[in-house]
């Protein structure tokens, strides 16, 4: 696995979680109580023992690259690496990143390395566990010049994803982004023995859908990207290079969630507090790495809590939690209910005096609104 570098795209705006973006990138949202989203691309990188990672950053980026240089280093004997490459003005580019390709071709100069010749290329912000080497064996084997993961899915789902249709050898011939005609999902519909053949149980399953995963030779990745000025792959460059390369899919049947919305932040993060969870945090072969942050066990006394993580640093007193997320640091009063939440937690422990100060901040402001309620915004 030398001779592959990965490439995590993590500059999105993610207007569509807001205000969880607010302040920070979208793979820096936290998940779990203690991880960011960040954490699962590269966790997914090294136990496939690929340690020659990039963090492609642009937007809200100091927690994110905050989180990635507290939490990953490589000894002074390793090969091993994981760099953020920051949109930035060359003289070659004065613009920021247009899209998921513009992004990789600005940085292409940090790819074209001696012994490299793949280049995977992953999202920041999809909760799934894989092993690339299978993806990367499967390339490989197929003679393959672009190979892209997908995911079965049912025939309801196609309006929210990439949706492609393969031949009986596996190779893309089609690639349809959020198809909404009826007739033409019909003709992207397989059989359920194109699953069969691959190992696969449809079980009701018809479609496949990119996972916006993808392994790139890497002088290919060069003559796609230095031929077109396209911004995008899953718009631009991928319906057109299935027309003139060996663009294959590997098919993946396993948990994935793209947290790109608010409700899918929200239902992933209590289906990681169920009793069978579809995610597996405790995998002892496949673990999740993090910064490590050095925080007491949490002090629970007197509370009833049911299928919930708590996360580290907490305190809790005479609580009811159900079916909750409590990140690092939560302080719990008595007789608090919790159900059906995620509490995000706190970068760092707030006193009783600085409650109560901040506690009359905003009640400060509150009647200060309230006296002028013409301006709309507190004074």
């Amino acid at each position: 696995m030398d001779n592959v570098i990965s490439v995590i795209l993590g500059g999105g705006r993610g207007t569509r979680l807001y205000p969880l973006t607010k302040e920070r990138s979208k793979p820096a949202v936290p998940l779990a109580g203690k991880y960011r989203l960040i954490d699962i691309p590269i966790s997914n990188c090294l136990n496939s023992e690929l340690n020659k990672i990039y963090v492609l950053t642009q937007f809200n980026s100091a927690s994110l690259h905050r989180h990635i240089t507290r939490a990953y280093k490589f000894d002074n004997f390793s090969k091993g690496f994981i760099e953020i490459l920051a949109a930035t003005q060359t003289m070659e580019s004065t613009h920021w990143y247009q899209g998921t390709a513009d992004a990789v071709r600005q940085n292409l100069r940090f790819f074209n390395q001696p012994n490299t010749d793949f280049v995977l290329i992953l999202s920041g912000d999809q909760l799934y566990r894989m092993n690339y080497e299978h993806l990367i064996q499967e390339h490989i084997k197929n003679g393959a010049e672009v190979t892209i993961s997908a995911i079965p899915v049912e025939r309801k789902e196609s309006p929210n994803l990439g949706i492609l249709k393969i031949d009986e050898q596996g190779r893309i011939v089609g690639f349809f982004e959020k198809p909404k005609d009826e007739r033409l999902v019909d003709t992207l519909s397989l059989n359920p023995g194109a699953f069969d053949r691959r190992g696969v149980r449809a079980n009701g399953r018809t479609l496949l859908a990119s996972m916006g995963i993808y392994i790139f030779n890497l002088d290919v990745l060069n003559s796609i990207l230095k031929e077109t000025n396209q911004s995008d792959f899953g718009k631009d460059i991928i319906p057109e290079i299935i027309k003139t390369q060996r663009v294959f899919t590997y098919f993946f049947d396993g948990y994935w969630e793209d947290i790109g919305t608010i409700k899918s932040f929200y239902e992933a993060n209590l289906n990681l507090a169920a009793h069978t969870p579809s995610f597996n945090l405790y995998s002892e072969k496949s673990p999740i790495y993090t910064n490590p942050l050095f925080l007491p066990g949490s002090i629970i006394n007197d509370c009833k809590i049911t299928q919930s993580i708590i996360a580290d640093g907490c305190r809790i007193n005479n609580a009811e939690i159900h079916n909750s997320v409590i990140g690092i640091r939560s302080i719990l009063g008595k007789n608090t209910l919790v159900q059906n939440s995620i509490i995000m937690g706190a970068d760092y422990y707030e006193t009783e005096s600085n409650i109560r100060a901040n506690r009359l901040k905003k009640n400060t402001r509150h009647r200060h609104w309230r006296q002028f309620p013409h301006h709309g915004r507190y004074h």
